[in-house]
């Protein structure tokens, strides 16, 4: 599967991400022929240049059809009715629902009464449209997002001066890992935002891939912080163990009951971590106790601590970051005398039964779990000779 990697250390804006796309080996010459589809009368310019020292590729929009404002409605009319692939289109289409969304929720006003100033501009229709193209053009299946330097300070806006990141941005990034570091400026814009929520299936630590070509899209300042660009890295996934960073949190416990310990396990994994132990130790004062130590993704991270303060007794929690790794596995049905059973393949050819499927039909069937799990063992060898 050929994927993209947005690496937003500096940010993420519409024209940046254009720029590095054409840069990593999207046709030009193609691209602005599906945007004059567009009928914006927008002219486009495509421009090496520099930022801080590492050379990147400029998009630019001028002119076009000048409006102070734009409704939703006339903006997917556009999109629809434009030159360009069906991928393309509903992508377009999507970004722009999901911006408008968020511009909805922030105003409290219906979808169809978004007024879109900035973000409704010429330059950010095309630059939302260019960039679904431009992932087109390179035969991208599956894209990938860095988490999301956004910038801090204040910026200057159709509403007044307001703070970094701007109220839409921060509605479409809720829910995916950002941070702030670098130039007080704003380094993610709402179009930026838009795209990568949008068309990004993962945030987090870049995975494993073939690299075939890199990109780097420049923003319009050149800070001496950081260099202003947008870097993407497209090539083929691989089968190579998928490394990842998380999150580790870990608390030790010694005056909650087992049923409290019991149920804050249940309550973490309905809170989405990707595992819970519980060790047992011999803590001060000869006491029993346990380390409960938990994996999460960094996002989640913050949300699963505040389940460990809630549902026990610790006061203080440690965190740190570590990084796994994971064999690429595949989920395979095998029918067994007993029913479907689901295999957890990795590519390594080891194999393990679903539990819960042996559990469901241990119950159903009346016989012990251990048969189930040999019989769907014994499935899966015959089916993979």
């Amino acid at each position: 599967m050929k994927i993209c990697y947005l690496d937003a250390f500096a940010g993420i804006s519409g024209d940046m991400t254009v720029g590095a796309l054409i840069d990593a080996g999207a046709d030009p010459a193609a691209l602005t022929e599906a945007l004059a589809s567009v009928g914006t009368g927008a002219v486009f310019h495509v421009e090496k240049t520099k930022r801080g020292g590492i050379a990147a590729t400029k998009f630019r929009v001028e002119g076009g059809e000048a409006r102070s404002h734009r409704h939703l409605p006339h903006i997917l009319k556009m999109i629809e009715s434009a030159a360009i692939s069906g991928r393309a289109r509903r992508d377009a289409v999507a970004v722009f629902r999901r911006l408008a969304e968020a511009e909805a929720k922030v105003h409290r006003v219906p979808i169809e009464k978004v007024h879109f100033h900035e973000v409704g501009a010429v330059d950010s229709i095309c630059d939302i449209v260019g960039a679904c193209v431009a992932f087109d053009l390179l035969g991208v299946q599956a894209i990938h997002c860095s988490a999301v330097n956004v910038g801090s300070g204040t910026v200057d806006t159709e509403h007044g001066v307001l703070p970094v990141p701007a109220p839409a941005t921060a509605e479409l990034l809720a829910g995916k890992p950002v941070y702030a570091r670098g130039p007080a400026a704003e380094l993610t814009t709402p179009t930026g935002a838009a795209i990568a929520a949008t068309l990004a299936s993962e945030f987090g630590p870049m995975p494993p891939m073939r690299v075939a070509s890199i990109g780097y899209g420049a923003g319009d300042r050149d800070f001496e912080e950081h260099a202003n660009v947008l870097r993407v890295l497209i090539g083929e996934t691989t089968g190579a163990a998928e490394a990842v960073t998380v999150s580790v949190i870990e608390a030790n416990i010694d005056d909650s009951t087992p049923q409290v310990l019991g149920y804050a396990m249940e309550r973490l994994f309905a809170g989405g971590a990707l595992d819970v132990t519980l060790t047992p130790l011999l803590m001060k004062k000869g006491r029993p106790g346990a380390m409960l130590t938990v994996i999460a993704k960094p996002e989640d991270r913050d949300q699963l601590a505040q389940v460990i303060l809630r549902e026990t007794s610790s006061l203080g929690v440690r965190i740190y970051s570590a990084e796994r790794r994971v064999q690429a596995r595949r989920i395979e049905e095998v029918e067994t005398p007993l029913g479907a059973v689901r295999m957890k393949i990795s590519e390594s050819g080891a194999f393990t039964p679903e539990y819960d499927d042996c559990r469901r039909i241990a119950e159903e069937k009346r016989v012990p779990l251990k048969q189930v799990m040999t019989e769907a063992a014994l499935a899966w060898l015959k089916k993979s000779q």
